[in-house]
């Protein structure tokens, strides 16, 4: 008699749970490309209206446009061989900008303009400005006549306006001090005394930032010189720090320090000579947020020669700070929820900042690792979208 054909034996159990793990897995990778896939056609269908613009070396393309009142969304590609920067322009105020666009790149910038003409400045500061001519349309003629009673606004602007004031002073005497020692021979000192002068501009930076030719004179870096810190028309914050932690010499900052005290202190009184609409108050905070997230907190660009950026990033902190505290009694009547995710946005941002301190301030941000740095930005990131439902919440949105 034959022997029976023998049964393969059944595969063991682990086996058998392996087989069913690999095609869940599959089933749910499908299902993540599907949902990836989906979002990124819904945001090339949400982004379908972008006006695309391109930087080149010396010009930007096109470098006049006309769009419709409301929201508009740019996308700037960067073709030239630097980071570079594009600004929307109200006259002297900035309205829209993206600072750090890095060549080979590109960003887009969402704004919200109001019928116009406006100023485009496109790379170096050197290059010739565009023109953005803004339509009205309906539904602006209607926002224009919506607008909320600024009655409420007029005790959080006034108390911004001492602000402004008492933070200005603080910055021509940062500065002061800081050319003393430079005129006085003392590497040391102006070393030390280069700090306390960046916190006190950082402080400012949200509202001075509004200002496009005098932040740039006082606060424009290297890359946005056609020979960068060899450029003569370098100048400012940054061609101090330049001198002072990387060549490590006063040899001719005299005369550079002296147009900074010039600027910082038409900076002051052009702050206070300029009104701040309502709706401007909490946006040029979230601005600065939004600048320190995408940008600086990454990159360590700001302060690369000094490299004390945990000292500005409290610094704009401190900003942040001061406009919530003045909006919170309008936030307590109108949007009173909103304040709970400010207060814990703004707690996430300074328990962050605090694991980095000293007992001389701040460590240097050249030892801060790629995951802190992006820890740090996510902080401000949340800050910066906290705060932009400030004014939706208050009736302000859709009129900056």
């Amino acid at each position: 008699m034959s022997n029976p054909t023998p049964q393969p034996a059944p595969p063991p159990r682990a086996l058998r749970w392996a087989v069913a793990g690999s095609v869940v897995v599959m089933i749910a990778a499908g299902g993540l490309f599907y949902y990836a896939s989906q979002l990124a056609a819904s945001k090339r269908q949400a982004n379908h209206n972008e006006i695309a613009v391109t930087i080149h070396g010396h010009a930007c393309e096109p470098n006049a446009l006309t769009v419709p009142a409301g929201r508009a969304s740019f996308r700037i590609i960067n073709r030239s061989d630097r980071a570079v920067e594009w600004e929307i322009l109200d006259g002297v105020l900035v309205v829209e900008e993206r600072e750090n666009i890095a060549p080979g790149l590109s960003q887009v910038i969402n704004a919200n303009l109001l019928p116009g003409d406006y100023a485009i400045t496109c790379g170096l500061l050197s290059n010739p400005r565009g023109t953005l001519h803004v339509t009205p349309t309906a539904e602006s003629d209607a926002q224009a006549k919506a607008k909320p009673s600024m009655v409420a606004f007029i005790g959080p602007l006034s108390e911004f306006r001492v602000y402004l004031s008492a933070q200005g002073g603080t910055l021509v005497k940062a500065v002061t001090a800081l050319q003393q020692a430079i005129d006085a021979g003392d590497l040391a000192q102006a070393q030390a005394l280069y700090i306390p002068a960046r916190e006190a501009y950082q402080r400012l930076a949200p509202a001075s930032q509004r200002l496009a030719e005098l932040d740039n004179a006082i606060n424009a870096r290297a890359d946005y010189f056609e020979k960068r810190e060899q450029d003569p028309a370098f100048s400012g914050f940054h061609r101090v720090e330049y001198s002072l932690f990387q060549q490590r010499s006063l040899d001719g900052l005299a005369p550079i320090v002296q147009r900074l005290l010039t600027d910082v202190s038409t900076l002051k009184q052009q702050l206070l000579a300029q009104s701040l609409p309502p709706e401007q108050l909490v946006s040029i905070v979230v601005r600065n947020l939004n600048s320190l997230a995408e940008g600086r907190a990454l990159s360590g660009e700001e302060e690369r020669y000094s490299h004390i950026d945990l000292n500005g990033f409290a610094a704009n902190l401190e900003a942040a700070h001061k406009v919530v505290d003045l909006m919170r009694p309008l936030l307590g009547k109108s949007a009173a929820e909103l304040l709970p995710k400010i207060d814990s946005a703004l707690a996430a941002f300074d328990s962050e900042l605090a694991g980095f301190k000293t007992s001389t301030g701040y460590t240097t941000y050249d030892s801060v690792t790629a995951d802190q740095r992006k820890q740090i930005a996510g902080k401000a990131k949340a800050l910066a979208a906290a705060l932009d439902g400030i004014d939706p919440a208050l009736g302000l949105s859709g009129l900056q």
